[in-house]
C-alpha cells in the first residue's frame, strides 16, 4: 500500500478523507468511527474558510493540511505495519478489539488529533513569532469544533441509545465518563504549539516526544476509566448493536441527513 500523497489544501484533506472512510465501510473498521467524524468537522471548518470566518482563509487551508497529514500518515504507518505515535498506536490498537464502546473510540482519535498533531501544525504552519498572528483562528475553530461534536449527538443517540438515558453527551463527557475535556487540550494544544514554535529542531523534537507520551496517557485513561464508569460503559455496549460499517455511515451523515 503506497503513502496517500500529502494534502496540501482543505480540498484535498476531504478528499483523501473520503477514501479513508470509504475504505473503512468496505474493511468494516472500527478506524473509520473517527475518521468519519473528522469528516464532518471538516466540512464545517472548509464552510466556514469558504465564507470568509477566519482572518486568513488561505493560512487556515494549509493548517488544516498540516493538521490531517498527520494523522493520514500515523493511519497508512499502522496499517503497513509500521510503528505510528505512542498516542495514535494505543488509538489504532483499541480498533482492533471488541471492548471499547463507540464514544470512546472518537474520544482516542480526538484525543491524539488534539493533545499531539494540532500543536505540531500550529507550529510548523506559523513558526516564530508568526504564531502570535494564528491566535483568532486558532479560537474560531473551537466554536467550529463544539458545533461539529453537537451535531454529531443525534448519530450517537441512535448508536449508543444508552447515552442519553445517562445524560451524558459528547460535550459534557469529559466531567461524566471518560475524564476528557475537549476546550481544556485545544486550549493547551495552543500553548504547546506557541513552545513549539519558538524552539530551536532538536527541542522540538524531545517536546514532542513529551506530548505524545502525555497523550497516551490519557488514551490510556480512556480506555480504562475509574470505578464506577465501568459499570456504565458496560450498559452502553449492551446497547451498540449496529455493524461496524453502518455505524461509519451513520456517523459520516451530515447533520439532518
Amino acid at each position: 500500500m503506497s503513502a496517500p500523497r500529502p494534502a496540501e489544501t482543505i480540498d484535498e484533506v476531504l478528499a483523501l478523507l473520503r477514501v479513508v472512510v470509504d475504505e473503512a465501510i468496505a474493511a468494516g473498521s472500527r478506524t473509520g468511527f473517527f475518521a468519519a467524524l473528522y469528516r464532518q468537522i471538516t466540512v464545517g471548518v472548509a464552510r466556514a474558510i469558504d465564507g470568509g470566518v477566519f482572518d486568513d482563509g488561505e493560512r487556515m487551508s494549509r493548517l488544516d493540511a498540516a493538521f490531517a497529514n498527520r494523522y493520514l500518515e500515523a493511519l497508512h504507518t499502522w496499517q503497513t505495519g509500521g510503528e505510528p505515535s505512542r498516542s495514535w498506536r494505543t488509538a489504532f490498537q483499541a480498533c482492533e478489539q471488541h471492548q471499547p464502546v463507540l464514544v470512546q473510540h472518537l474520544i482516542l482519535g480526538v484525543n491524539a488529533h488534539i493533545n499531539l498533531d494540532l500543536a505540531v501544525a500550529a507550529a510548523r504552519t506559523c513558526p516564530g513569532r508568526e504564531i502570535g498572528g494564528l491566535k483568532h483562528d486558532f479560537d474560531l475553530v473551537n466554536d467550529l469544533l463544539t458545533q461539529g461534536l453537537r451535531d454529531v449527538q443525534t448519530a450517537l443517540a441512535d448508536l449508543s441509545p444508552l447515552l442519553g438515558a445517562l445524560d451524558v453527551v459528547l460535550g459534557r463527557l469529559d466531567e461524566q465518563i471518560i475524564g476528557f475535556d475537549i476546550r481544556l487540550a485545544r486550549s493547551e494544544a495552543w500553548e504547546a504549539a506557541v513552545l513549539l514554535a519558538r524552539q530551536p529542531p532538536d527541542a522540538q523534537e524531545a517536546t514532542v516526544k513529551m506530548l505524545d507520551r502525555y497523550a497516551q496517557g490519557l488514551g490510556r485513561a480512556v480506555l480504562a476509566p475509574p470505578f464506577p464508569l465501568p459499570a456504565a460503559l458496560d450498559l452502553l455496549r449492551a446497547t451498540e448493536r449496529t455493524g461496524v460499517a453502518q455505524t461509519i455511515q451513520r456517523l459520516d451523515r451530515p447533520a439532518g441527513g
